[in-house]
Formats: C-alpha cells, sequence, structure tokens
C-alpha cells in the first residue's frame, strides 16, 4: 500500500490525506501494531482503530480532530499525541482518556485551542499554561510528561491541592485560534516515538532516557 511503512509492530502512515483511517489498514496491521503513526493527515474521525487493540503508542498530530474525538478502549496505550488538531473542550477530552486509556503517560496537546499557550493565542501567557498543566495533572494523575515538559512532584502536589479548581474554560472562537489547517507541524516525541517519522526539529534534552522534539511551526 502506497505511503505505509511497517517496521516490526510499527506502523507509519503519514500525509496520505485520509479522512478516515482506512479499513485495509487495521485489517493487515491491526492485530500486531504497537505503535502507530496517522500524523499529517485531514482525520476526522477515528472509525477503525478499534482494531489496534495492542496500541502502545498512537501519534495523531496535524489532523482535524475535534471535540467529538472517540477513541476505543485501549488499555495498554501509554503515548498519545494529538497536536495540532482541533481540539477546544479541555475537560471532555480528559474524562473520555481517562475512561479508554487508564495505562496512559505520555500525554501532548501543544496547538490545540484546549492548550492555552502562544501557541494559539497571542493573549495567553505562562500562568494560563500552568492553570492547564494543573488541571490535566488532577484529570490525569498517572501522566509523566505533559506536552514537552517532564511532571514535577511540585506539579503533581499541586495538583492534588488544586487542580479541581483549575478548569480551563472553553474558549470561544478568535482570529487567534489555531489554523484548522493540518500542515502546521508541531510534534513533540520521545525519542523512541520518532524512528519511522519524518518530523524535523530540533533537540530538547531532558532528565533520564528521553529525548522529546520541539518541531518548530510552519
Amino acid at each position: 500500500m502506497a505511503g505505509l511503512v511497517v517496521s516490526g509492530a510499527q506502523v507509519s502512515y503519514i500525509g496520505q490525506d485520509c479522512r478516515e483511517i482506512p479499513e485495509h489498514l487495521g485489517r493487515d496491521c491491526g492485530h500486531f501494531a504497537k505503535r502507530l503513526d496517522l500524523s499529517f493527515n485531514l482525520l476526522r474521525s477515528l472509525e477503525g482503530l478499534s482494531a489496534f487493540g495492542s496500541l502502545e503508542e498512537l501519534i495523531l498530530d496535524n489532523n482535524l480532530l475535534g471535540d467529538d474525538l472517540v477513541l476505543p478502549g485501549l488499555p495498554r496505550l501509554h503515548t498519545l499525541t494529538l497536536n495540532k488538531n482541533q481540539i477546544t473542550d479541555l475537560e471532555c477530552l480528559l474524562d473520555h482518556l481517562a475512561e479508554v486509556t487508564p495505562a496512559l503517560e505520555y500525554l501532548s496537546l501543544l496547538g490545540n485551542v484546549a492548550c492555552p499557550n502562544e501557541l494559539v493565542s497571542l493573549e495567553k501567557d505562562e500562568e494560563d499554561y500552568k492553570r492547564y498543566r494543573c488541571f490535566v495533572l488532577h484529570k490525569l494523575p498517572n501522566l509523566k510528561f505533559l506536552d514537552a515538559r517532564k511532571v514535577t512532584k511540585q506539579e503533581r502536589e499541586e495538583a492534588l491541592v488544586r487542580g479541581a479548581f483549575m478548569k480551563v474554560v472553553k474558549p470561544k472562537a478568535s482570529s487567534d485560534s489555531v489554523s484548522a489547517s493540518p500542515k502546521s507541524r508541531y510534534t513533540p516525541l520521545p525519542s523512541a516515538s520518532r524512528e519511522l517519522t519524518s518530523h524535523r526539529g530540533r533537540l530538547l534534552l531532558v532528565p533520564d532516557h528521553l529525548m522529546w522534539v520541539l518541531n518548530s511551526l510552519k
């Protein structure tokens, strides 16, 4: 199949302008895939993802996924990146992830309106982003990395005490909102998750054994 790259349990189907997950992709690869990269497509729905029941890593950056996003139960999924999509309702997404991805440890939402920082609006600042992180960790306390940053002990403690009060209100649409185009690239990933992708960027050094890539918006 044109555009399909398979290496062991890693499956990549990048930049094919598909609006839905091809049926044959699940039929041919769903039974063995542990890592699936569907970035730089035109996905609005994840119907068909249920064929990939053993997924541990799922890369969905630069698509058109919105607040109606529905994931099947993925009990082994530990890494999920949804950078540069059209997600605005943070609480709805987090409640859904808490239900269907209980093993999730790495989550990235950069470039979505739901993630309030300078990438999506010039009106947002570091304090807005700190409140967002606190609320996310309140909802998903097992996260080890959020966006391009490792979760700290202090953040965990603050989320326990104040997280419930840090709810990020769904913003109104504005001219500063993130563009709907899936062509703007932004993908921070653990180094182990970049082997089959063509993302380019600069390296951010982080503690322990992980290195993340932070691509520049084009």
